[in-house]
């Protein structure tokens, strides 16, 4: 049985660490634990290379801690780019020896949210408060409430880790 150790206790990254990697190595289960890893960034990383930051500081908390096949660690976070604010995540996903980083795809940001978060909210409370939600953070996230649910924070974290696991699909290319 594989093992993977994912640096958060959300139900949304275990769940989607979970069905990614069954899809990559073709199995129809393996055994997925959440721990509290800490970030050790802000609650809302507010910059591509603090959010970036956060998910390898996660990694390395849980090779520490923890024996696993796979380590996850997702971090989300916003920036602002010339076309506007966006939040996204990064995935880093590791085994003993190799690290891969990859990222996820950008969701614009309203204004209203962005300049919420610049005064120091974290997402997932400005959504719950502007869409009358609770925990939606643990649920569909941003994106699924400003997708109309078409896409959700579980589909897009599990494509960024389906492509940082590349690396690990084909490791002979990678080295």
């Amino acid at each position: 049985m594989i093992k993977i150790i994912v640096g958060s206790k959300n139900p949304v990254k275990i769940s989607a660490a979970q069905k990614a990697i069954c899809d990559v190595l073709s199995l129809k289960e393996v055994e997925c634990v959440g721990i509290n890893a800490p970030s050790s960034v802000a609650e809302q990383p507010m910059t591509t290379e603090e959010t970036k930051l956060g998910a390898i500081n996660r990694i390395e908390y849980c090779q520490q801690h923890t024996q696993a096949d796979f380590y996850v660690a997702i971090e989300g976070g916003v920036d602002s780019f010339e076309y506007g604010p966006a939040t996204f995540a990064f995935v880093a996903i590791a085994n003993k020896t190799h690290m891969s980083i990859g990222r996820s795809c950008n969701l614009p940001l309203p204004p209203v949210i962005y300049q919420a978060l610049k005064s120091g909210e974290e997402l997932g409370h400005v959504m719950d408060r502007l869409f009358n939600t609770d925990n939606i953070k643990q649920k569909g996230g941003a994106i699924g409430l400003l997708t109309n649910g078409l896409a959700t924070r579980e589909s897009v974290y599990r494509q960024a880790i389906l492509l940082a696991m590349a690396p690990f699909i084909h490791p002979d290319l990678y080295t």
